[in-house]
């Protein structure tokens, strides 16, 4: 082939910028201090209805207070790590962050409605999700552009 024949394509790709230490940290130190917090607390508001004689016991078998603190802290992880992705590749990541974890705080109240359980602990239930999602949301939102 002549050199003058041969043709130069060139692609034009968006700028994706990955987040820099300098805004990732503080993304993962709040995250993860949000997610301490909302274990305590979703273990703490177990532990009142459990006062309050508001058993959490699901098919059958009682969940402890300690389950909703280890389960809050796996899915508050979990939202960490899906901040971590908006950060570097959505458009605008806070908003994202933001609407894609209230859907998925409303889908988590699903199993709790249909589960087999009293009212009252589908409740309770219910309320640990959103009192986990209160703190960790806002949390990690702020740190997100």
């Amino acid at each position: 082939m002549h050199p003058e024949a041969t043709m130069s394509v060139t692609t034009a790709t968006p700028a994706v910028t990955a987040p820099t230490a300098g805004r990732t940290l503080p993304l993962v130190r709040d995250g993860l201090a949000a997610t301490a917090v909302a274990a305590v607390a979703t273990a703490a508001v177990a532990a009142a209805g459990e006062l309050a004689g508001i058993g959490a016991v699901v098919g059958g078998m009682p969940i402890p207070a300690s389950g909703f603190a280890v389960l809050t802290a796996i899915f508050s992880v979990v939202g960490v790590v899906l901040a971590l992705g908006l950060a570097r590749w959505a458009r605008r990541p806070r908003t994202t962050f933001v609407r894609t974890t209230v859907v998925l705080t409303v889908l988590s109240l699903v199993p709790d409605v249909v589960a087999d359980a009293s009212v009252t602990t589908k409740v309770l239930l219910m309320l640990t999700h959103v009192v986990a999602a209160a703190i960790v949301i806002p949390a990690v939102a702020r740190r997100l552009s």
